[in-house]
């Protein structure tokens, strides 16, 4: 029976630790550091921060697993998979070098641009007066170039909100002293296609759609996503592959001519133009998508644990590194909600006591993000994103039904929840 160390505390670590258990045949004995109350139902937890390297390289080796995959970005751009490797543990997950896909837009621009990736131009400025001088026209995208948990990304309609923002960002530390980088608004629809990497080829999941304003009709500011769904309306299997010819594979390629090969997930966050079908990045991120991966998880019938095994070995894998054949899919949709805490993504209200847990039907899927306990044991809010309910069905319209059929009966005080998730794939699928 093999050991897996899971990395994280949130609902994209919880449909991990739920797709490894469902999918392995291998029966794997999982641990999650530090997970949360949900996920302690699951798998042992282990209270170690996702930021201390050396505790989790510590606790690896205490736990003699075989290996570990990491959740966020956080351990990954701060080299966990680095320490992970010098101690000769398997890691899913990319080195610090290749993690600056995430850690740093304009590293990721300036990768796109060598390996010929479509993307929209771009500025990459220091100062708020060399950001308005970089800006053409509006609306504009102004994206800080580090980790800000998915809230790092403006799109400022006016003059007024552009300086203001590069203001925030440059001089005010919103998120700490880095550069911005001013970008061409893309007009289209947005997709998520992920890909698991080995250093040498990139293998596409299913595609999903997330959802990041806070609002309905896609209002109010950006968070780390409020819902998603998958497959997507149009991007069937051939088109995936060509996509991820385009998006996925030269990128690792470029940066295994850099030597640095790329392991683990490589995100990528398209837009697709409606009129011509043409496919331009908006960002990548170097880890699994939260919350496409609540959508796409529960899909996936091929044995997570042997991709994530294969992909861990790195271009100079024995075994051949990832597996030739297609990856296999339940062909019904799944919705993913998100149950968000009062005042998000502003603030975080914690504390308010979650109602409903045990009511949910078998057929729905709950996943704790931001979740604790109270002195009394019962589940309480910790974060921002709080729980994930996903769902199952023949078609978009069904999966939906059931997944806010399911969420209708959870509750805290101050919840918020998107109600337009995945009805854009009702109205096209037809039902």
């Amino acid at each position: 029976m093999p050991k897996v160390l899971v990395v994280g505390a949130g609902g994209r670590e919880h449909a991990i630790v739920r797709a490894l258990l469902r999918t392995s045949a291998e029966r794997p004995e999982v641990h999650v550091a530090p997970g949360n109350p949900g996920i302690a139902r699951d798998a042992e937890t282990h209270a170690v921060p996702v930021e201390d390297v050396a505790a989790l390289v510590g606790l690896a080796q205490e736990l003699a697993v075989d290996l570990v995959v990491v959740g966020p970005e956080v351990p990954l751009v701060a080299g966990l998979v680095d320490a992970l490797q010098e101690a000769a543990i398997p890691a899913f997950g990319p080195t610090a070098a290749a993690a600056r896909l995430e850690g740093s837009k304009a590293f990721a621009k300036e990768v796109m641009l060598a390996a010929g990736v479509p993307t929209a131009g771009y500025e990459t400025v220091t100062t708020v007066d060399a950001g308005m001088a970089a800006i053409t026209g509006y609306p504009v995208v102004l994206k800080y170039d580090g980790l800000a948990a998915g809230k790092g990304v403006v799109i400022a309609e006016d003059e007024q909100t552009a300086r203001a923002t590069l203001v925030d960002m440059l001089e005010e530390g919103q998120f700490g002293d880095a550069a911005v980088v001013v970008e061409e608004f893309l007009r289209g629809e947005e997709v998520s296609l992920l890909a698991v990497c080995d250093g040498r080829r990139a293998v596409p999941l299913a595609p999903a759609q997330d959802y990041k304003r806070i609002f309905e009709g896609d209002e109010g500011p950006n968070t780390g996503g409020m819902g998603s769904y998958s497959p997507v309306v149009g991007v069937d299997a051939e088109r995936v592959a060509a996509i991820s010819a385009l998006v996925h594979q030269p990128i690792v390629d470029e940066l295994a001519r850099r030597g640095t090969p790329f392991t683990g997930v490589l995100y990528a966050g398209l837009m697709v133009d409606a009129e011509t079908g043409g496919v331009q990045v908006l960002e990548y991120n170097t880890r699994f998508g939260d919350p496409e991966t609540q959508a796409v998880l529960p899909r996936l019938r091929s044995d997570l644990l042997t991709l994530m095994t294969a992909a861990a070995g790195g271009p100079d894998a024995e075994d051949g590194g990832l597996p030739e054949a297609p990856l296999e899919w339940d062909p019904r949709w799944a919705v993913t909600l998100v149950l968000a805490s009062r005042g998000y993504p502003a603030s975080a209200s914690k504390g308010d006591v979650i109602k409903g847990l045990g009511g949910v039907p078998s057929s729905a899927e709950v996943t704790h993000a931001g979740t604790g306990l109270d002195d009394q044991g019962r589940p309480i809010t910790a974060g921002g994103r709080v729980l994930n309910v996903t769902a199952l069905g023949e078609s978009p319209a069904a999966a939906r039904q059931a997944a806010y059929a399911a969420a209708q009966g959870i509750g805290f005080d101050g919840r918020q929840l998107r109600r337009d998730i995945a009805l854009r794939a009702v109205e096209r699928f037809g039902g």
